[in-house]
C-alpha cells in the first residue's frame, strides 16, 4: 500500500480531515507542521516518516504505520491528556487495520 492509498482510505472510512488538499499536499504540510488540524498533522507526519519516503507514491507497511504512533499514542494514553486525541488516535490506527486488510481481502479476491 503506498501513503496515498492510506490516506485516502483514512479519509474516506473515518470521520476526521486527515486530507488537506490532494496527498502530496497534505504530506508537505504535515511534514512542515502546517496542517490545519495539529494532531491529523502530527499523525500523518510520522506515518510519513515511518515510510520509505514522505511521498505520496511511497509504499508503507502496517507494521510501520501503526508502531509510527506508538509514542503519541502513549501520550494521548495519559490521566491529563484530551480524550477526543486518545479517540483520534485509537480510531486512527484501527482505520490502517481496516485500509491493510481491505487490500489483503481485494489481492485474496483477485487470486481466487
Amino acid at each position: 500500500m503506498t501513503l496515498a492509498q492510506l490516506l485516502d482510505h483514512l479519509q474516506r472510512e473515518l470521520p476526521y480531515d486527515y486530507l488537506c488538499g490532494d496527498v502530496a499536499e497534505t504530506l508537505e504540510r504535515a511534514l512542515a507542521g502546517e496542517h490545519p488540524d495539529p494532531l491529523a498533522g502530527e499523525v500523518i507526519a510520522l506515518i510519513a516518516r515511518a515510510a520509505e519516503r514522505p511521498e505520496a507514491d511511497a509504499p508503507i507497511e502496517r507494521a510501520a504505520a501503526v508502531t509510527a504512533l506508538g509514542p503519541i499514542r502513549l501520550q494521548y494514553m495519559a490521566d491529563d491528556a484530551p480524550v477526543e486525541g486518545f479517540r483520534f488516535i485509537e480510531r486512527t490506527i484501527l482505520g490502517i487495520d481496516a485500509a491493510f486488510d481491505a487490500e489483503a481481502l481485494a489481492a485474496k479476491r483477485q487470486g481466487s
